[in-house]
């Protein structure tokens, strides 16, 4: 417990000042579902969301079953993920530990939803606005305790102070076993559980009951939509089915994949012109440099930021990410880096416009670190989704840039047999290359050993499971695209498709895997 106490006092906080943590007492839950209600009414909590809930497993055979409980909520962590992952300071950390949020600051990313390994951040269907369990901090603001642990009839649920030794809550964490959800994930939780069996506390440990039939209702089968357990998870050690649990939405959709898509494209336009001049095979007075380049790479990136606003639960507030950004995030630091890199094609295009092409390749010390850094941020984006396990790859941001350079390659060889016939032949092979690499690469991550359950199913709903048919369609477009020196154009659109398609496949399966 010290070394508690002293880690949060490095954090800056005063000693005087309380840092609230609590205890789930779960051998003392009988499910009754008091404190989701409590919860819902004091927040005004609408109807298909949930700050906390009660999952339910059934454990054993008869006649040796019980049935296990899990209070479910944010885990007020102290080095919460969707803090930094948020570009507003919307999710932000308050002096007493509390983990709070400012709905009228929020523009609606779902950054924090990717990052959350607990599923707990959710999308308010009314305000569109992301909000979680805050501990009630508006009740002990004022000295009065979180509804949930006042309505709860066996006092399963304790709030306190854990660096008041004389806290029912830090006397419990000093001096009882209790556990924490996802310790291996480093976010340091402040909610315990005491009891717990981890046939709850792991997402995967209990299996989905045949059907999609659990207590009380049947979970839909949209498939923007994860419930615990796993359709392939095998239990050794006792029969464990899932018999009540809530399902959370998947939080980016097929447009965070075509905007990796396009965003390649617009990126690789500008890389490989630049790398083919470095080795001396393209003219700085090739057309494909003065108009393609400049032409396809701003359409392109205007259509990325297109996505990208049309991504967000309130577009209209866009502009906070410049007025009110918040440095940590990748999506703050993304957006500064394509608005800059979108200034140099605007930039380029004008010079071409009025025949300046020496000031053109001065621009390019500039204009290619920026399409560098525009292909390859999204990887330091994934990256702070710490939820999502398949994503935290360090070779990631070198994929992003051969992804960026066959993109770019491929939609330059198309546009090239209209103005730049000459800059055909090295294009295709640019495009060949790169399609070699980008399929080496994919089936390097995802054959060889994955550093935890969580990865190792992402690859399996890849490969086996809901994208298999995806993705050996994108595999064997890519394929094609490799034909592009006999069969040309085609060829190329196969390679292009096949990309889009491995995206989108990509950004789902690492969110289909049960959280919660």
């Amino acid at each position: 417990m010290n070394r508690l106490i002293r880690a949060q006092e490095s954090e800056g906080l005063k000693e005087s000042s309380p840092i609230w943590a609590k205890v789930l007492d779960h051998t003392r839950c009988i499910g009754c579902h008091a404190c989701t209600t409590a919860c819902k009414s004091e927040n005004s909590v609408p109807l298909s969301v949930t700050r906390t809930y009660v999952k339910y497993v059934d454990v054993g055979r008869y006649p040796q079953a019980r049935r296990s409980f899990q209070v479910t909520r944010c885990n007020q962590c102290s080095s919460a993920p969707c803090v930094p992952a948020c570009p507003t300071s919307a999710m932000h950390a308050r002096p007493d530990g509390i983990i709070d949020f400012d709905k009228s600051s929020c523009i609606g990313c779902k950054a924090c939803i990717a990052a959350c390994p607990y599923d707990a951040i959710f999308i308010n269907p009314e305000d569109k606005s992301a909000e979680k369990c805050n501990f009630c901090a508006h009740r002990l603001d004022v000295g009065l305790e979180p509804a949930c642990v006042v309505v709860c009839p066996t006092q399963a649920i304790l709030v306190g102070d854990m660096t008041d030794p004389l806290s029912k809550v830090n006397q419990i964490i000093a001096k009882e076993p209790v556990t924490v959800r996802k310790p291996e994930k480093g976010t340091r939780p402040k909610v315990f559980y005491k009891g717990a069996s981890n046939m709850t506390l792991d997402p995967l440990a209990a299996k989905r009951p045949p059907g999609g039939l659990f207590m009380w209702s049947e979970q839909n089968t949209d498939p923007h939509k994860v419930t615990s357990g796993h359709p392939g998870t095998q239990n050794s050690s006792a029969a464990a089915v899932l018999s009540y649990d809530v399902s959370h939405s998947v939080p980016w959709d097929w447009r965070v994949g075509l905007y990796t898509w396009t965003k390649s494209i617009a990126a690789g336009a500008y890389i490989v012109p630049v790398l083919l001049m470095l080795l001396g095979l393209m003219s700085a007075n090739s057309p494909t440099w003065s108009i393609s380049t400049p032409l396809l790479g701003t359409s392109l990136l205007a259509v990325t930021g297109g996505l990208l606003i049309w991504d967000l639960e309130h577009p209209e507030r866009f502009y906070m990410i410049f007025t009110r950004p918040q440095w940590k995030s990748w999506l703050v630091r993304g957006g500064l880096v394509i608005g800059a890199y979108g200034a140099v094609l605007v930039l380029h295009g004008a010079l071409s416009w009025i025949g300046e092409g020496t000031l053109q390749g001065k621009i390019a010390w500039i204009g290619f670190p920026l399409a560098v850094m525009t292909a390859i941020y999204t990887a330091y984006l994934f990256a702070q989704a710490k939820a999502r396990d398949l994503w935290q790859n360090p070779l990631l941001p070198i994929h992003f840039f051969v992804q960026a350079v066959l993109a770019g390659a491929g939609i330059l060889a198309l546009a090239s047999r209209w103005v730049d016939t000459e800059s055909v032949e090295v294009l295709t092979s640019c495009f060949q290359i790169a399609s070699i690499l980008h399929l080496c690469m994919v089936f390097g991550e995802l054959s060889l050993p994955h550093g935890s359950a969580h990865q190792r199913l992402a690859v399996d709903e890849i490969l086996k499971g809901q994208f298999k048919n995806l993705f050996w369609l994108s595999t064997l477009l890519s394929f094609l695209g490799l034909l592009a020196p006999a069969i040309g154009a085609v060829a190329l659109i196969f390679g292009l498709v096949g990309l889009a398609i491995y995206e989108h496949v990509y950004v789902q399966a690492g969110q289909v895997v049960p959280l919660a």
